[in-house]
């Protein structure tokens, strides 16, 4: 069991940082959300409880994506460095190469599109597209159907587009 629980974090520890990333906006908040999936994760193994190989990731995306949505009801209203930077306040010694502040222009539009999504949309095509999850994997962590996840996906897509094609006029 400790084998498997260390092989599960090895492979999938980053990826799960960068889905709590890309919902919370937050570096230390998705490294706290990313520790925390796991320490759920192996305190349900501890209990007894058993989990395939094959089905630990999806696992770990619903208890992670169950840990944001306590997080985002508990703090609705909190302030983070991240939204700070993103109106343009600067922290005082902080060093940026023109690579960086590409990087950074670049995820910030990503964030900005994926905002205009309503949240079921949003939740799916950050699984799909940035944790490179399955349909069949992400219904799994959703506790949804494959052809649901699909659905809802491709609409998804169709409101990205929309907001692209509304930006462009």
């Amino acid at each position: 069991m400790k084998q498997a629980f260390a092989k599960a974090y090895d492979d999938f520890a980053d990826a799960i940082f960068r889905h709590c990333y890309f919902r919370l906006s937050n570096r230390e908040k998705a490294k706290d959300m990313m520790q925390e999936t796991f320490m759920r994760v192996w305190g349900y193994m501890e209990k007894g409880n058993t989990i395939e190989f094959t089905k630990i990731r999806p696992f770990l995306y619903k208890t992670a994506s169950n840990l944001i949505i306590d997080e985002y009801r508990r703090n609705k209203h909190e302030l983070s460095l991240d939204l700070l930077r993103e109106d343009g306040f600067e922290i005082a010694g902080e060093v940026k190469t023109e690579q960086e502040v590409n990087s950074r222009m670049e995820i910030e539009r990503i964030k900005k599109t994926l905002d205009q999504l309503d949240d079921k949309h949003k939740e799916v095509i950050v699984m799909r597209y940035i944790d490179k999850l399955e349909p069949k994997e992400i219904a799994e962590a959703l506790g949804d159907t494959p052809n649901n996840v699909s659905v809802k996906i491709n609409r998804g897509i169709a409101q990205i587009k929309k907001y692209i094609e509304d930006e462009r006029i």
